[in-house]
């Protein structure tokens, strides 16, 4: 906050939305922030940013190259090249006199507390609490987002909360939250303000957790993982002109991101919403089942999750029950040995039973854990390992 040296203060341009936010309803301690709204948008991939350089929500960026009077950002597969004063295709990172900037730090527009078991992660802490961040921001163009009011806009277009990484730990912590998820909007996009939250909250014993679409280059997604302890990926469709049509991204990158997380020991579930007349295709889901089995992942739980009408797909119907019904019976065929079904609450496909005896050995009714018959991270009944993490 700015003073003329009298006794008036002189709110930032910042400032005052952080009140206006607080004032509609947001709560700075973190359990339910203030919504997202809509501002003035530009579908334009490098927007200006009006003379409006960083500020004390910016930091310099991670990952990127000076290519002259320009600079090009590394952290993801697009690469924007940006001259000055621009913003790239994820309305967050600023090319400003020579430097990369993220304008996405320690400035939110989502801070909520959620169950684990709504990121989805079904193996990972269940019945655990997840403090949960987002920033205003995406790096794909999905027609179907759920989120869009926060992942089509930049963070000087979003309402916003003031919290430091240390404060997002603060608040995970007396929220009594056995994690921090990043998440709603791409959490990789906001890359600095993930990391710096994600190492700080290592340092208390604080889980970490991704949940994010994967469009991201290899060397800073290793960085990430040795801060991180599990991730959600949204593998989109096993099409790569599928990808590039629904999603504005590429089938590759994210195919890469699962094998890398996979080796850096991070746990990995897979969310695959399956949309009709886009990603319904059974021959595809064979194929996605398939490489996933012959890639090892066959012991990360995959998540088909049923599609409903949003954003620019809202002429769509749902996903039919049956048409998830049959993409789970192709993953078990497949090999694929934890598979559930998303967004249908009572379905027989929310539970866990184990790999080897069949028996069911975790309960829920949609992010609800009725009973877990998993001990010390096996089997109550037959003693097999259940993959996951598990305490």
């Amino acid at each position: 906050m700015e003073t003329d040296g009298s006794d008036r203060r002189i709110l930032t341009k910042r400032e005052f939305m952080r009140l206006c936010c607080l004032g509609a309803g947001g709560c700075a301690l973190g359990v339910s922030v203030a919504r997202s709204w809509t501002g003035s948008r530009r579908a334009v991939a490098f927007l200006s940013t009006e003379g409006e350089g960083p500020d004390r929500w910016s930091k310099e960026a991670m990952f990127y190259e000076t290519r002259g009077d320009a600079v090009r950002c590394l952290k993801c597969p697009h690469g924007c090249v940006l001259t000055h004063d621009r913003l790239g295709i994820c309305r967050n990172r600023l090319s400003y006199k020579g430097k990369l900037y993220s304008i996405a730090y320690g400035n939110p527009c989502a801070v909520h507390i959620d169950p684990i078991e709504k990121k989805p992660l079904f193996h990972f802490l269940p019945s655990t609490r997840a403090f949960s961040i987002a920033a205003a921001g995406c790096n794909l163009r999905c027609l179907n987002c759920q989120n869009w009011e926060i992942s089509q806009v930049s963070p000087r277009e979003s309402r916003n909360i003031d919290m430091m990484p240390d404060r997002v730990v603060e608040e995970c912590v007396s929220g009594r939250c056995a994690s921090i998820a990043y998440t709603y909007s791409e959490p990789t996009t906001f890359y600095e303000y993930t990391f710096d939250t994600a190492a700080s909250a290592r340092s208390r014993g604080v889980r970490n957790v991704l949940k994010s679409s994967g469009y991201i280059n290899e060397k800073p997604l290793r960085k990430l993982c040795s801060v991180l302890d599990a991730a959600n990926i949204d593998l989109k469709s096993f099409d790569d002109n599928v990808y590039r049509e629904l999603n504005g991204a590429r089938l590759e990158p994210v195919l890469r991101t699962l094998k890398v997380l996979k080796e850096e020991g991070v746990w990995l579930e897979i969310t695959h919403l399956v949309i009709p007349t886009w990603t319904d295709n059974l021959d595809m889901t064979r194929r996605m089942c398939d490489w996933l089995c012959e890639n090892g992942l066959r012991d990360c739980p995959v998540h088909f999750s049923r599609f409903t009408p949003l954003y620019k797909l809202t002429q769509l119907p749902a996903t039919p029950v049956a048409t998830l019904d049959r993409a789970a019976e192709i993953a078990r065929t497949a090999g694929v040995r934890y598979v559930y079904v998303g967004n249908v609450p009572g379905h027989a496909a929310e539970h866990t039973s184990c790999h080897k005896c069949g028996k069911r050995i975790i309960e829920r009714r949609g992010f609800a854990v009725l009973s877990n018959d998993i001990k010390d991270g096996k089997c109550g009944f037959c003693k097999e390992p259940i993959p996951g993490v598990w305490s």
